[in-house]
C-alpha cells in the first residue's frame, strides 16, 4: 500500500510539473532592452547605439495644421526589421490645444502606419502647447484614443518640465496607464547605459529617454522599463476601455479661414512658438530678442485653436500660435467671429513723435517704438498706423 502511495504521489507530481512546463507564462522579455528612435537626421537606414533591441521612428507629423511626411520612414522601419529589431512608430504632434488638428493627423497617418499591429504609435508633444492645459489634454487623449481604436499602442512622449506646464498627465495615466515616454538626460557625453540619479520622477513611465548622445554625433537613446516594446510582437496591448471618441467639428475651408484678414503685433513669449507653415521645421521663440514684434496679417481659425499668419525676411509664410478659442491670451474671439484679436492702433499725425503718443497712452515710448519694430530714433510719418497695445 506505501509503495502503491508513493508511485501515485510521483505521478502526481510529474503530472502537476509538466501543467506547469505547458502553461503559457506572461514574461516582458523587452524588460531592460535598450533602443533608440529615429528622423530624418538618422538617414534613410537609422544608425545604431550598442546593443539595441527596438527603434521607435517618426512616421511624420503636425506643425499648426500643416502636415509632413517624414520620408525616412518606410527605409529606417525597413531597416530595422532587417537589423532585428523591433520598430515601433512615433507622431511629431504640434496641435497646440486642437483635437481637430488632432483628427486631421490621425485620419492622414493611421492609414500610413508601416508597423505591426499592437506596436507603440508615440505622440511627440514638446512644443507649441496653448495656454489651456485641459484643452492640451482633451487633444492628446483624442489621438490616444484613435491609436487604441486603430489596433496601436498609444504613448505619449516629452519631457517633464514641460509635460507638467502644459498637461494634466494624470488624466492621461487614468486612461492610458504606464503609457508615458519620458526624456531627461545628465548631460550631453557619450552614454550606453542609463543613469537612474537623474530619472525623471512621474508615475506611469514606461520608456525612459535617457541620452542624446547614445552614439558619436546624436543619438537618442531609450531603455523600456516594463516590457512595452514587446507590444505587436510577442503580445499584444490590453483592450482600452476609452469611451466612444467624438470626432470634433470639420475645420472651416482655407477659403473660409482667410475671411479674417486682419493685422496686429505679435510679441513672443516663452509659452508659444513660432512654425514655418511650410512642414520643414520649426524656430523656437527662443531665437528672437527680448522685446522684437512680428506684424501678422491674417488670423486663421481651426477649431478651437487660433493662428496667425506672418512673412519672414526670407519671404516665406510662417505663423504665430495666438492661442486657445475663448481663452485668456491673444486669439480669443467674441460670439460670431465679429472680434478675433483685441487690439489698440494710433493714426501717426503731423508733429506727433513717439514721445507725444507714448505719454497719450500712459505706455514707455521705448515700448511703443519696440511694439512696432523701431527704435525712438525711427522716423515716423503722418498717416502711419502705430500698434499700442
Amino acid at each position: 500500500m506505501k509503495n502503491n502511495t508513493k508511485l501515485i504521489q510521483a505521478v502526481a507530481a510529474l503530472a502537476a510539473a509538466f501543467t506547469l512546463a505547458a502553461t503559457p507564462v506572461s514574461v516582458s522579455a523587452a524588460k531592460g532592452d535598450i533602443g533608440v528612435d529615429w528622423a530624418k537626421y538618422q538617414g534613410a537606414t537609422g544608425k545604431y547605439g550598442i546593443n539595441n533591441k527596438f527603434a521607435i521612428i517618426q512616421a511624420g507629423g503636425t506643425q499648426g495644421g500643416t502636415l509632413y511626411d517624414q520620408w525616412t520612414y518606410a527605409s529606417q522601419v525597413k531597416a530595422a526589421q532587417t537589423n532585428g529589431l523591433k520598430a515601433h512608430t512615433y507622431l511629431w504632434y504640434g496641435v497646440g490645444g486642437s483635437a481637430d488638428i488632432g483628427r486631421q493627423a490621425l485620419d492622414y497617418f493611421l492609414p500610413k502606419i508601416l508597423t505591426p499591429k499592437g506596436s507603440i504609435i508615440a505622440l511627440d508633444y514638446e512644443d507649441g502647447a496653448s495656454a489651456n492645459m485641459q484643452a492640451n489634454t482633451d487633444a492628446i487623449l483624442y489621438g490616444m484614443r484613435r491609436i487604441a481604436q486603430a489596433g496601436y499602442t498609444p504613448m505619449y512622449y516629452s519631457y517633464k518640465p514641460y509635460t507638467v506646464a502644459h498637461v494634466d498627465y494624470q488624466r492621461i495615466l487614468q486612461e492610458f496607464p504606464n503609457s508615458l515616454w519620458i526624456a531627461a538626460y545628465p548631460d550631453y557625453q557619450i552614454r550606453a547605459l542609463p543613469d537612474y540619479g537623474v530619472f525623471p520622477s512621474l508615475p506611469g513611465i514606461a520608456l525612459y529617454q535617457f541620452t542624446s548622445m547614445h552614439a558619436a554625433g546624436g543619438l537618442d537613446g531609450n531603455v523600456d522599463l516594463l516590457g512595452i516594446t514587446d507590444n505587436g510582437y510577442t503580445k499584444q496591448p490590453a483592450t482600452p476601455s476609452t469611451p466612444t471618441v467624438t470626432t470634433p467639428p470639420a475645420t472651416s475651408s482655407a477659403a473660409s479661414d482667410t475671411d479674417y484678414a486682419q493685422t496686429g503685433v505679435f510679441k513672443p513669449s516663452a509659452t508659444v512658438n513660432i512654425r514655418t507653415g511650410a512642414g520643414t521645421g520649426y524656430a523656437s521663440v527662443g531665437s528672437y530678442a527680448p522685446g522684437e514684434s512680428v506684424i501678422y496679417d491674417h488670423v486663421y481659425i481651426r477649431g478651437t485653436y487660433v493662428w496667425a499668419r506672418y512673412l519672414s525676411y526670407s519671404g516665406r509664410y510662417h505663423y504665430v500660435a495666438l492661442g486657445v478659442n475663448g481663452g485668456e491670451s491673444y486669439g480669443s474671439r467674441s460670439s460670431g467671429y465679429t472680434s478675433l484679436v483685441s487690439h489698440t492702433y494710433y493714426t501717426v499725425r503731423y508733429g506727433d513723435s513717439f514721445w507725444s503718443i507714448a505719454r497719450k497712452y500712459g505706455i514707455s515710448m521705448y515700448t511703443l517704438a519696440a511694439n512696432n519694430g523701431k527704435s525712438i530714433y525711427s522716423l515716423i510719418y503722418p498717416g502711419e498706423s502705430l500698434y499700442i497695445r
